[in-house]
């Protein structure tokens, strides 16, 4: 891969601290809630964008997750499998479904990736300022790469986002996100099949559309789920040591943060600091992106 001078990732100082990590109230895989120590470190302002993600192919003719055709291999005994590039998209149902059937409004289509995020007929023209979507970890591990940055860990990702605020609910405190004004990119309505928008939004939206943290951080609730370092376990570990805190690509999946627009509170209510998901490091899908970090300079 051919490297270029990388783009100017904007990096906010966090100061090093302990916290409680976690959350006994919610999911179950955020607890227990732990105390955690943080050293001081920088993480990106706000996810990366369409146009700094642009400038990263540009300059290294790099090709993602979803832009490569499927292995075989992988979906030994699937019959008559498409192995075309593509990734999954949300469809909204055409009105009330069982919730606990996540395929009703997940779709694979074909030709679907970050420069055609709804298919392969969209595109992100006049759509540079929002977050950067059908990321792989593979490839945000190769931005990070590019860019002289690395994916947050799951602890670093979650004191930055509390932006001070320990112990609170959200990111902006106790008050919910449909109390008073809009505070984040969340799904505005009946999941899955009646969204009304977030500020006129549906979908992804511009960084910074929704109030900054106590950090200035834009975007750490709502918009795209982001990747971290750290790979899954079903609950935090209680053990002061984080003596192995990263994964690697042969894992079962890594710890993604923040929620997404498709968030609501009937069926997802994870945009809050403690919340996180599973993925496999090859999930690439329309409301998956991601930020950077680094340590402190």
């Amino acid at each position: 891969m051919s490297v270029t001078e990388p783009i100017l990732v904007d990096l906010v100082s966090i100061p090093g601290n302990s916290f409680v990590m976690g959350s006994t109230a919610f999911y179950p895989e955020e607890a227990p809630t732990v105390v955690r120590e943080v050293a001081a470190f920088r993480i990106a302002r706000a996810p990366v964008t369409n146009q700094e993600f642009s400038a990263f192919v540009a300059a290294t003719g790099y090709v993602t997750t979803a832009e490569r055709p499927l292995n075989p291999q992988e979906f030994a005994g699937v019959a008559d499998l498409d192995t075309s590039p593509g990734s999954l998209v949300f469809r909204p149902t055409s009105g009330p479904v069982d919730l606990r059937d996540w395929r009703q409004w997940w779709s694979w289509v074909p030709g679907t990736n970050w420069r055609h995020p709804g298919g392969p007929d969209s595109t992100i023209i006049e759509r540079e300022d929002h977050p950067v979507v059908h990321i792989s970890w593979f490839d945000a591990q190769e931005f990070c790469n590019w860019s002289g940055t690395r994916l947050p860990t799951e602890t670093e990702w979650e004191f930055a986002a509390r932006g001070g605020l320990d112990g609170a609910t959200f990111a902006w405190g106790e008050e919910p996100q449909h109390v008073g004004k809009l505070k984040a990119n969340t799904w505005q309505g009946s999941f899955p099949y009646r969204n009304l928008g977030a500020l006129g939004w549906v979908g992804t939206s511009p960084v910074g559309a929704f109030p900054a943290n106590g950090y200035g951080l834009l975007d750490v609730t709502g918009n795209v789920w982001e990747w971290t370092a750290t790979a899954w376990s079903d609950r935090h570990s209680t053990h002061t040591c984080q003596c192995s805190p990263t994964g690697n690509e042969n894992s079962g999946g890594f710890v993604a943060k923040g929620g997404s627009h498709l968030c609501a509170p009937e069926y997802c209510l994870r945009y809050r600091p403690a919340a996180r998901t599973r993925q496999t490091p090859d999930s690439a899908t329309s409301h998956m992106g991601f930020r950077v970090a680094a340590d402190a300079g």
